[in-house]
């Protein structure tokens, strides 16, 4: 935001130099970017008169004139034809610098005497828009007599600094010169002068003229109009199309030119319609009709859709709302009468619309941080009153004001002591109400500070906020160091986070790599893993503004992200890998999808290369081993996204801890893998809940185990859990353990059989056991496996 100095003082009396009022504005919060001095390239540069116009001796093209500079008449030689005597034009002296570094100094031309060089307008980097073209390629002739000598700066008003000023997000009322002013007055503890805004009103009425009418509440709070008739379409006096310059806005005529004025002045955008192009006389703010459009004042035709806030008359759109009008309703040179408009939109709206339509004004732009409703009033007012001073037209009677929801000032409680102690100064809660008053506030003084916030302060909602606006004026640089008191503790981490490093050190100590995915993923991952239709992972969560169609919805499983990263790693020629990742899985909550998700953790394993299925197994079983969970037991698992008779839910107490196992092909090649992919996905909420890390120790035992292995041939379909139930059934003391430690398919096996082989240890605490005692159990076990599952005995 950029803010001359001289606008400033309009509204606060200020009595240091500009840079010592950055500095200043810097400490109290309101950061100054860079300060700019106008015309501090120019020097020795004045108004001079020309008194004489003479021919070159020696030189056809050149004349030789004689200048009043004030103090003395020089003799200047020049080539411009577009001089005359009396003309009052810039001189820049012996001695002087233009913009450029260009330095003059006495010359001879052609044998007679130069002491100085009349200047263009380019020279002096003025404005060339609204010059002559005779004035463009020649000097630059003032339009009116000036005191000659008069340095050239404060004609063009180039003798300026130019604040410019780093806002943020929470303060659009800082985008504004009374904004600012605003904060220089608190900085510098001295009063706010605000504009006159009294009118002289004619008799008549507007509701004769015209009358508005807000369908759409939600995205139009506030809608004021003016009525000004008579209207005189012209140039703006000099000091408005100045100060427009020096904030970076070009002049048009007296009637955008006090919009543009006022919106800068003040921070509410403001819209002129011609009165007499508008269709039964009357504004609605509505919503875009489907295939409606409109071309703007840039001349661009555009495309409105439903979702997007429009200014209409009883049959067109004039302009859209809060971001630019129309050009079927532009005040040009036949105007004679203009509808203004001061109006309050909802931000989000706006900005989507900007977006879309591909256009942000400056209008917009304070509209998309939003502004306070109640500045409508004051803005059209001031318009109205310099309309008036720059004798632009006739104010009719009365405002219209629609106004259906009005914002009112809201209230913070303060305790003066605490915000000393939070500060850590000491001051009265009088100083305290100063500092606050001179923002804007009211405040009432007892046991607390009673605030009353203004509507332009909507970032000052809770004490917090009231504490920084005391220190910053207080001055963070006078706040005194101290130390930290209070007694200060180890942090440590909590039960789940030491479970989770624990999982992850285990598996990086058995080859596994850790990464990293996002949880936005595309919805065609689901189909990609076979997900049926009624599945709950089919209810997902979709964001309302995705960086891609890719990346638009919550993973609600861990194995699409899994999946992507290894065919990225095999299409990069990494031929084998064990990857993990812990991170969360995103779900609606049912009562109510606008509520925030159910996040639940989760841990996903993928294995590729010289692996099988066994080797996830093994993993997994190590981590419920690492986690104190015992009795878990694997069941075949009955899912698309893996392969059928190479895969198994892990359960444990009636509860699915998890699932593991290869992939279908068909999934692989959905991601553009051929190889066999071992992937396992663990609910670790369920993980932690059911952990035990505490563990259990006891001595070696006295006495020795006996290991007996027995094999088996089995039919194909039976799974190897039947055999580890039979083995446990016998619920003998003295097994002390068993493992699976073969399956074997292929010669001396009929097909449609396995053979399958366990290693049984047992061990008796108490004694040494005899080959009696453990044949009993033996033979009993082989008894079982023959009877109930049609198992055959291998020699």
């Amino acid at each position: 935001m950029l803010a001359p100095y001289s606008w400033l003082k309009d509204y606060v009396e200020i009595d240091i130099k500009p840079k010592e009022l950055a500095d200043k504005m810097t400490m109290s919060g309101t950061k100054v970017e860079k300060i700019e001095y106008l015309g501090k390239e120019i020097n020795k540069v004045v108004v001079g008169k020309i008194l004489e116009i003479n021919k070159h001796p020696n030189a056809d093209r050149l004349l030789v004139t004689k200048v009043d500079i004030g103090k003395e008449v020089i003799q200047i030689v020049t080539g411009a034809k577009n001089i005359n005597e009396g003309d009052y034009i810039p001189v820049a002296l012996v001695g002087s610098t233009l913009p450029g570094g260009l330095e003059i100094k006495k010359s001879k031309l052609r044998g007679v005497e130069s002491y100085g060089m009349m200047c263009s307008a380019e020279e002096l980097k003025l404005d060339i828009n609204n010059l002559p073209k005779e004035q463009i390629e020649g000097i630059y002739i003032f339009p009116e007599r000036l005191p000659i000598g008069k340095d050239v700066k404060e004609v063009f008003g180039l003798n300026e600094a130019i604040f410019e000023f780093e806002l943020t997000n929470n303060r659009p009322d800082c985008m504004s010169i009374v904004g600012l002013a605003r904060e220089v007055a608190g900085t510098l503890n001295k009063p706010l002068n605000m504009p006159n805004i009294d009118i002289k009103v004619k008799k008549g009425s507007i509701e004769k003229y015209t009358s508005v009418k807000i369908l759409d509440n939600d995205h139009c709070f506030r809608f004021t109009a003016a009525i000004i008739k008579d209207v005189k379409i012209g140039e703006s006096p000099k000091w408005m199309q100045e100060r427009l310059a020096k904030v970076g806005v070009r002049a048009i005529n007296n009637i955008v030119d006090v919009t543009n004025y006022v919106m800068m002045e003040l921070g509410q955008p403001l819209h002129a319609y011609d009165y007499n192009k508008l269709i039964e006389n009357r504004i609605v703010v509505r919503k875009a009709l489907p295939g409606e459009e409109l071309t703007t004042l840039d001349g661009i035709k555009r495309s409105l859709d439903p979702s997007m806030l429009v200014i209409a008359d009883a049959k067109k759109p004039l302009g859209i709302a809060g971001i630019m009008g129309g050009a079927n309703s532009e005040v040009d040179e036949n105007t004679c009468t203009i509808l203004l408009e001061a109006a309050n939109f909802e931000k989000d709206n706006l900005r989507q619309t900007a977006k879309k339509i591909g256009l942000r004004t400056e209008a917009s732009t304070r509209y998309e941080k939003g502004i306070d409703p109640n500045l409508t009033m004051l803005a059209i007012t001031r318009a109205c009153k310099l309309l008036e001073e720059i004798n632009a037209g006739t104010i009719v009677d009365g405002f219209m004001d629609v106004y259906p929801n009005p914002l009112n000032a809201h209230y913070v409680n303060v305790d003066p002591e605490w915000v000393n102690k939070f500060i850590g100064i000491n001051i009265s809660s009088k100083e305290m109400a100063n500092y606050l008053e001179s923002l804007g506030m009211e405040v009432a003084i007892n046991n607390v500070l009673k605030i009353k916030v203004p509507t332009f302060r909507q970032d000052l909602k809770i004490p917090e906020d009231i504490v920084e606006e005391v220190a910053r004026l207080y001055g963070y640089d006078k706040i005194p160091s101290t130390l930290m008191s209070g007694v200060t503790v180890l942090g440590t981490k909590t039960y789940k986070q030491k479970l989770e490093e624990r999982v992850k050190n285990l598996l990086v100590s058995q080859g596994g790599y850790e990464i990293c995915t996002y949880s936005f993923v595309s919805p065609q991952s689901l189909d990609k893993l076979n997900i049926p239709e009624d599945s709950k992972k089919r209810e997902v969560l979709r964001l309302i503004n995705p960086l891609g169609e890719e990346n638009s919805i919550m993973r609600t499983t861990m194995i699409s992200s899994m999946l992507e990263v290894i065919s990225h790693n095999i299409s990069h020629n990494i031929d084998e890998a064990f990857l993990f990742e812990i991170a969360n899985t995103y779900h609606p909550t049912k009562s109510n999808i606008e509520k925030f998700p159910i996040e639940n953790k989760y841990l996903c394993l993928g294995l590729y290369g010289n692996v099988d299925f066994f080797d996830i197994k093994g993993i997994v079983e190590n981590i419920l081993n690492e986690l104190g969970i015992s009795k878990y037991e694997f069941q075949r698992l009955n899912s698309l996204s893996f392969h059928p008779g190479r895969s198994a839910q892990v359960l444990y107490e009636g509860k699915i801890l998890g699932v593991l196992g290869e992939i279908h092909p068909n999934v692989a090649e959905n991601y553009g893998i051929s190889k066999r992919i071992y992937i396992g996905e663990f609910n670790f909420d369920l993980l932690n809940q059911n952990s035990k890390l505490d563990k259990k120790y006891k001595t070696l035992p006295k006495y020795p185990s006996v290991v007996r292995d027995i094999a088996i041939q089995i039919k194909d379909n039976i799974p190897v859990r039947e055999v580890e139930k039979i083995i446990e059934n016998q619920k003998s003391p003295i097994i002390e353990s068993y493992s699976l430690f073969d399956i074997y398919k292929g010669e001396q096996i009929p097909e449609g059989y396995k053979s399958v082989a366990y290693s049984i240890v047992y061990r008796n605490n108490n004694r040494t056991l005899t080959d009696r005692e453990v044949d009993i159990i033996q033979n009993k076990i082989v008894l079982d496996l023959q009877s109930k599952i049609e198992a055959s005995l291998r020699e």
